[in-house]
C-alpha cells in the first residue's frame, strides 16, 4: 500500500484501481451536510449569510485538499475516518469519487465568487446551494453518489467498485409495497397534514393581532427605492424572503 503524500486513493492488494473507504466518505458527507444545512437555514430564515460565507471557504479548502493533494489530509475525511475507525472498511473506486468531488469543488467556487467575494443575493445562490445539499444528502442518507453516476456518462472508463456493488452486479429486484404499507404511509401523511393545518389555524389569530397593533413609520425615499423587490423575487413568490435577506421591512 502506497503512502505517497500526493495521491488520490489507496493502492490495496487485490484491487486493480485506487480505492477509498466508503464508510469514511459517507461520514464526511453527513457532517458537511449538517453544517451546510445550518448555514443555509441561517441565510434562508434569518437573512444571515455569514455562516454560509464561512462554510463555503471551509468547504472549498477541504475539497481542494481532497482533489489536488490527498483525501487522507482533508479535515472532514480525517474526522469521518476517526468516527468510523471501528467499522469494517468498504473499499470503493476512487476515480469516480474524484469526478464527483470535482463537481462539488466547482459549486463551491461559484458560491465563493457570488456570496463571499461579491455578496450577491439571488436565485442562482439558491440553485447552487440546493444542488450541493442534494448531492451531500444522497451520499450520506442513501449511499448514492450522484456525481459518480455522471462519471459513467462522461468517462470512457467503466466505474469499478461502486458502493453496494451496483457496478459489478445488476440491482436486486425492487420489492413491492403491500396495500397495508401504502395505507400506513397515506394515513401518516394525512395526519401530519391535519396537524399542520391545526397549528396554522391556532397561530393565525396571534398573527392578526400583531398586524393590527403595528403602525407604519415614515419611509425614507432612498430606503424605499433600495427595498424595491426585484421582478425575479416576485416571479418566485419570494418577496418577503428577499426583504428579509436585504434587511428591508
Amino acid at each position: 500500500m502506497s503512502n505517497s503524500i500526493f495521491q488520490f486513493g489507496q493502492q490495496r492488494p487485490g484491487y486493480t484501481v485506487p480505492v477509498l473507504n466508503e464508510r469514511a466518505v459517507r461520514a464526511s458527507a453527513g457532517m458537511l451536510f449538517f453544517l451546510a444545512m445550518v448555514s443555509f437555514m441561517n441565510a434562508w430564515l434569518l437573512g444571515n449569510f455569514q455562516p454560509t460565507r464561512v462554510f463555503v471557504v471551509a468547504f472549498l479548502i477541504d475539497f481542494t485538499i481532497r482533489i489536488f493533494i490527498n483525501p487522507r489530509f482533508a479535515p472532514s475525511l480525517i474526522v469521518g475516518q476517526w468516527v468510523v475507525h471501528r467499522q469494517q472498511p468498504e473499499w470503493v473506486g476512487a476515480p469516480q469519487k474524484r469526478f464527483a468531488w470535482a463537481i462539488g469543488l466547482v459549486l463551491a467556487g461559484i458560491m465563493l465568487y457570488l456570496v463571499v467575494i461579491n455578496n450577491v443575493i439571488g436565485p442562482i445562490n439558491l440553485i447552487v446551494c440546493g444542488s450541493c445539499l442534494l448531492l451531500l444528502f444522497f451520499e450520506t442518507a442513501f449511499g448514492i453518489c450522484l456525481g459518480c453516476k455522471l462519471y459513467k456518462l462522461f468517462s470512457k472508463d467503466k466505474a469499478q467498485l461502486c458502493p453496494g456493488g451496483v457496478c459489478e452486479s445488476p440491482p436486486a429486484p425492487v420489492s413491492g409495497i403491500s396495500p397495508g404499507q401504502l395505507v400506513i404511509v397515506l394515513t401518516v401523511a394525512v395526519g401530519v397534514g391535519g396537524v399542520a393545518q391545526w397549528v396554522k389555524a391556532k397561530a393565525a389569530p396571534q398573527t392578526g393581532a400583531m398586524q393590527a397593533s403595528s403602525y407604519a413609520p415614515a419611509i425614507d425615499p432612498a430606503e424605499a427605492e433600495r427595498c424595491k423587490v426585484p421582478e425575479f423575487a416576485k416571479a418566485l413568490g419570494h418577496e418577503e424572503m428577499w426583504k428579509l435577506h436585504n434587511h428591508c421591512k
